[in-house]
């Protein structure tokens, strides 16, 4: 059985209460952190887990917070990231759903840190019901002391202020995040300046996804060693992992990073196997915006090792043979998916949430909808096929944020490892149009008008 660190007490009825959370060992880490600790101290222990950015980039969180500039007289500001918009990503709202006063306390003892005395949860607008759950716990610590002047005599100040967003999934993205909590549209910075010398109004800012800040709250309950003696190498600690698709249980899962992808899947205590006795096909590890893998990729590497759930595993051999970790948002396909309608929903979905402030991005999302749209109805052309690959190269790395990146990778990957399936429905459209819908051959091609 997996240790559970952030997951341990997600059973236990009416954890999402004050009174319950506080019952079973909650706000143990603020009264630790402000009466025993520094907020370097703090920061250190933090670097000594190993913890990494539980969002997607993987970046170490203890440096992230080292890099924060501290000119004098200037205030400094955490920000919560809670826009969980990423296709396949559900982990962030599980935790502020049902232990949201983890987040609180993983956010009390991160502000105390990095000297952030307003915090600030910069929510997924879709959110609604979560956002009123937050709101009760941030009430409840608040009325119980937690928040407020002077914590618990230490003289540190703190407030936490829910903001929410208005569904874009660019938003997600640390710097169109900062300019939407200011009122601002929500488009990317040209970095640098990093948020950390100039994020909220100009201000060092820190901004961490909603695990990440949790996770705080068990390395400095545990210490930073412990919790860097789970898990592989640099991916160290628990992660949660969104597992959806042709699964027999979706779900959140806890797991130590020291399991193999093909335990993860087939294991009872995880996902259980594939659904209806069908056969793995591929699986995209991370999140839509990550390569897809086909089965003999996953469950072994190139160098005939074992693909394991960690950072450095899931990315080994590049792109050419390896994925992301990335936010966690595990999907599995059996062998009856069509890749190249899933393509084409990942397309349409980054198509959609392209905020059109950068060319390649703007118009080379659109397409490559439209090319995938007419591959999967019948009217695809063999040359679409490079046609696509060619669009997709020219968009990744020519974009002020990775968005245009994440809509290029998944074409790129389905390209690189399922070529024979495109090229089949090409070859093959009436075939193709009835094993996915059971239509004929009438789908006419699709005209997209994008406009910023």
């Amino acid at each position: 059985m997996a240790r559970k660190l952030l997951l341990d007490k997600i059973n236990i009825e009416h954890i999402r209460l004050y009174d319950v959370y506080r019952q079973r060992g909650g706000y143990t880490a603020v009264e630790k952190a402000l009466k025993s600790m520094s907020p370097d101290q703090v920061t250190e222990e933090v670097k000594r887990s190993g913890l990494r950015g539980r969002g997607g980039a993987g970046f170490p969180t203890g440096m992230k917070w080292g890099f924060l500039a501290k000119p004098e007289g200037v205030p400094r500001y955490l920000v919560c990231n809670a826009d969980e918009s990423e296709p396949g990503t559900f982990k962030d709202r599980y935790l502020m759903e049902f232990i949201p006063h983890l987040l609180i306390e993983g956010l009390i003892v991160s502000s105390y840190a990095i000297g952030s005395n307003r915090t600030y949860i910069y929510i997924r607008g879709e959110f609604a019901w979560i956002i009123d759950i937050l709101e009760q716990a941030i009430a409840e610590a608040k009325n119980n002391g937690w928040l407020g002047k002077n914590i618990l005599g230490s003289g540190f100040d703190c407030e936490v202020y829910v903001h929410r967003g208005a569904g874009a999934y660019i938003c997600g993205e640390e710097t169109a995040l900062i300019e939407s909590l200011e009122g601002k549209r929500g488009y990317p910075r040209i970095k640098p300046p990093f948020p950390a010398v100039k994020g909220l109004w100009d201000c060092p800012t820190v901004v961490n996804n909603v695990e990440t800040l949790a996770a705080i709250v068990p390395i400095i309950n545990n210490g930073g060693e412990e919790y860097a003696k789970i898990g592989i190498g640099k991916s160290t600690g628990t992660k949660l992992v969104s597992a959806c698709g042709n699964i027999k249980k979706p779900g959140v899962y806890e797991i130590e990073m020291n399991i193999s992808v093909e335990e993860f899947i087939y294991n009872d205590e995880y996902c259980g196997g594939i659904a209806n006795g069908r056969r793995l096909k591929a699986c995209v590890p991370g999140g839509s915006s990550v390569p897809i893998l086909p089965a003999n990729l996953l469950l072994k590497t190139a160098k005939g090792e074992t693909r394991m759930m960690t950072y450095e595993s899931l990315s080994d051999g590049g792109f050419q043979t390896g994925s992301m970790m990335g936010s966690g948002g595990f999907i599995v396909l059996d062998e009856d998916q069509c890749v190249v309608r899933n393509t084409l929903t990942f397309a349409r979905f980054y198509r959609h949430e392209s905020c059109g402030q950068c060319s390649p991005c703007r118009e080379g999302t659109g397409w490559m909808e439209r090319i995938l749209h007419n591959i999967e109805y019948g009217k695809g052309k063999m040359s679409d096929i490079d046609l696509l690959w060619d669009i997709q190269s020219k968009i990744e790395g020519n974009t002020i944020c990775p968005l245009g990146d994440a809509a290029a990778w998944p074409v790129a990957a389905a390209i690189r490892h399922f070529r024979d399936e495109f090229e089949w429905h090409v070859t093959n459209p009436d075939d193709a149009l009835r094993r996915n819908y059971g239509l004929g051959n009438y789908a006419e091609p699709l005209q997209v008008m994008h406009s910023a």
